[in-house]
This record gives structure tokens, C-alpha cells and sequence, in this order.
């Protein structure tokens, strides 16, 4: 069983920075023949797609509500991906979560995901 486990949340002044880590373990995950991805939640709402990465790093994906602010990376030595976010915004509070998926597209859609994390909050506000 593959396990997922989300860090580096917290509050956040708008226009401030924070990076976001997954850490994937367990199960006989190949981290370089799965999509990476973050969605987040934010109270009231439906979970919506953050970003998406290949193990391979070949595809990137973004939702236009962050693309220019957050950067999706991967260490596939430490099977980690990372969301580094900037100039955040107080639209960008949310509970963030990291999942995976045993496919090669960076999807946007959370059901081509196979494992989650517990998430993690980000909250941004002065």
C-alpha cells in the first residue's frame, strides 16, 4: 500500500511563500512511471486540481488559477514531489492534498489518482 504524507503547511501573509512536500513510501511504487499531483479543498467547495507532474518530469500541468505562481517539482532519488507556491493569495486557502497515479498524462482529473494524502493546511491572511 502506497502512502502519501504532505508537510510544510501553515499561515501565510498574502504575497508570501510556502513549499509544500509529499513524500510517497510503501507499495512498490515506481516514482518515475506515475503522475504526481496536488489538488487542494477549501471550505465549501469541491476539490479542484492544483498541478500535475510525471515521474519523468516530462509533462507539466497547471490550473490557470496558479500558473505563473506555483512550480511542481520531483526528487525521484527521495520519491518526493514538491509545490513550491508564491505570491499567494488569500483565495489559495485551502487544505492541499498529494496524490498519485499510475499513469504518465500529469492529470487534472482527481479519479485518474490511486492514492491520497491526509492533506495539509495552507492558510493564507494577514
Amino acid at each position: 500500500q502506497v502512502q502519501l504524507v504532505e508537510s510544510g503547511g501553515g499561515l501565510v501573509q498574502p504575497g508570501g511563500s510556502l513549499r509544500l512536500s509529499c513524500a510517497a513510501s510503501g507499495g512498490k511504487l515506481a516514482f518515475s512511471v506515475t503522475s504526481m499531483g496536488w489538488f487542494r479543498q477549501a471550505p465549501g467547495k469541491e476539490r479542484e486540481f492544483v498541478a500535475a507532474v510525471t515521474g519523468s518530469g516530462s509533462r507539466l500541468n497547471y490550473a490557470a488559477s496558479v500558473k505563473g505562481r506555483f512550480t511542481i517539482s520531483t526528487d525521484n532519488a527521495k520519491n518526493t514531489v514538491y509545490l513550491q507556491m508564491n505570491s499567494l493569495k488569500p483565495e489559495d486557502t485551502a487544505v492541499y492534498y498529494c496524490a498519485s497515479g499510475w499513469n504518465d498524462r500529469a492529470p487534472s482529473t482527481s479519479g485518474l489518482y490511486d492514492y491520497w494524502g491526509q492533506g495539509t493546511q495552507v492558510t493564507v491572511s494577514s
